[in-house]
């Protein structure tokens, strides 16, 4: 099962490869506020597209590692899965009541689909990200497996910033919710050395999940080796 989750993993590497330089198509799309539409999907898409492997991966290991889970390592995933729930409840209620304000700087000038219900659709695949991750977390630690386990819950922690680039996606004006906005690419600031900060730290906590995860599974698919059998006859 192992191979199979970091074969995904693997896909989702190479298709996400930056091109070579200047093969990529480059250029400046200009959208008039009267020509934004709300696209009911945009945000959701973009998170599935960011997390899809992952989630693939986290159900493959989940099927191989089903089973009861003891009631402590419930609670901690619980109360692991709080912060993130609730931060992701704080970002929606912020953006639906700067939506309702009326207040001219915070009224998207948009048009099509309505965009709270786009913002509660967008935060689908994190909250899917977290409750796959902790739920494994919770079943490699009820198995013994606790390094495997605490690289299953840094995963979780990917949530938070897939959170905020997936609200990012839906077209509304960027005053939105600005003020619980903790965790977006420009929460810290960008330099000349290191432009994208956010997304750096958040590729770095993922590769470090994704390794303690290996380790604490390295022969985790293996027989366990069989006890020697004595020889008939045979004296002590």
């Amino acid at each position: 099962m192992t191979p199979a989750a970091l074969a995904l993993l693997a896909a989702d590497a190479l298709r996400t490869m930056p091109p070579e330089p200047g093969s990529a198509d480059i250029g400046w799309q200009v959208l008039r506020p009267d020509e934004v539409r709300v696209e009911l999907t945009a945000g959701f898409d973009a998170g599935l597209t960011a997390c899809w492997a992952t989630l693939g991966a986290l159900a493959v290991l989940l099927l191989r590692w089903r089973g009861p889970v003891p009631p402590r390592w419930a609670v901690a995933a619980g109360a692991a899965a709080a912060p993130v729930v609730g931060y992701t409840v704080v970002r929606v209620v912020d953006i639906w009541r700067d939506l309702a304000a009326g207040d001219a700087a915070h009224a998207p000038d948009v048009d099509g689909a309505d965009p709270v219900s786009a913002v509660i659709l967008a935060v689908v695949p994190s909250v899917a990200l977290a409750t796959l991750a902790l739920a494994l977390a919770a079943l490699l630690a009820g198995h013994g497996r606790l390094l495997a386990a605490a690289g299953a819950a840094l995963l979780a922690v990917i949530a938070l910033p897939l959170t905020d680039s997936s609200i990012g996606a839906v077209p509304l004006s960027r005053f939105l919710g600005e003020g619980t906005e903790l965790f977006a690419w420009h929460a810290i600031t960008p330099t000349s050395a290191m432009p994208q900060p956010v997304p750096a730290l958040t590729v770095a906590v993922e590769l470090t999940a994704y390794l303690l995860l290996v380790v604490g599974l390295r022969g985790a698919d293996r027989d366990e080796p069989a006890a020697p059998s004595l020889v008939v006859g045979q004296s002590d």
